[in-house]
């Protein structure tokens, strides 16, 4: 149950950073409401597979930079988690696109992080 919590807190996250960065087009190609929540659901179920597989191996690496920073290099790490869910979507093709490589990348990050953490402390987590 909380592994679908979580999906649905991504896929709102993800929706919130296609609507608010220009360079993130989710779901551009489909043309009813039910395509695009499906494609934005399965999207956010490759990011979340993305976060728990490859995500700590990139912070176990990246964590000099990550200190270094005071934590603001996760950004960087959470852009290239973007990076690597928008080229597995396209390979099993899903509508999500990055424009810019870097830039759009971090700024989705960042609206990311915060709709995923307010709606983390809005929804209660199962004991």
């Amino acid at each position: 149950m909380n592994f679908l919590i979580r999906v649905g807190i991504n896929a709102v996250a993800l929706w919130v950073a296609a609507l608010v960065v220009p360079g993130i087009d989710l779901a551009e190609d489909s043309s009813t409401w039910t395509s695009k929540t499906v494609t934005v659901v399965l999207v956010a179920l490759v990011f979340g597979l993305v976060n728990a597989v490859i995500k700590p191996i990139a912070k176990f690496f990246s964590f000099p930079f990550i200190v270094l920073t005071l934590g603001l290099f996760t950004f960087v790490v959470n852009a290239f988690m973007l990076q690597i869910t928008e080229w597995v979507g396209g390979a099993i093709g899903l509508s999500f696109s990055i424009q810019h490589f870097f830039w759009d990348a971090v700024l989705a990050a960042v609206v990311i992080t915060l709709v995923s953490w307010v709606l983390s402390v809005v929804l209660p987590e199962a004991d």
